[in-house]
């Protein structure tokens, strides 16, 4: 995960998710169905669950929608408002699909 960061973001650290959009740049017109793909670090995303007192599952599950929200477009790092449009977004979506009422937002 660390490398794919630093490949595809110029990070050069792990991190728990990383989403990769098929619906802009060079290629986009291959698959315009496809959203992109979502990476997540099971590792990672196990160490995070037993700090924040969840399961594995509900962990990922908040990955997998934030990754989602990033092939739609919802940008976190674009400042306060941003993150805020995408937090609401990830708890609705979060409300649907997971049975735990208490998970927040990623």
């Amino acid at each position: 995960m660390k490398k794919l960061n630093e490949t595809y973001r110029g990070i050069n650290k792990p991190t728990n998710v990383l989403a990769f959009p098929m619906q802009e740049g060079q290629f986009s017109d291959i698959t315009p169905g496809l959203l992109g793909d979502v990476v997540i670090s099971l590792e990672t995303a196990e160490t995070e669950a037993i700090t924040a007192g969840i399961s594995l599952e509900e962990r990922t599950t908040q990955l997998l929608i934030h990754g989602i929200l990033h092939l739609l477009g919802f940008d976190h790092e674009m400042g306060d408002k941003e993150a805020a449009k995408m937090e609401e977004k990830s708890l609705e979506l979060l409300r649907i699909v997971e049975k735990n009422r208490n998970l927040t937002a990623f």
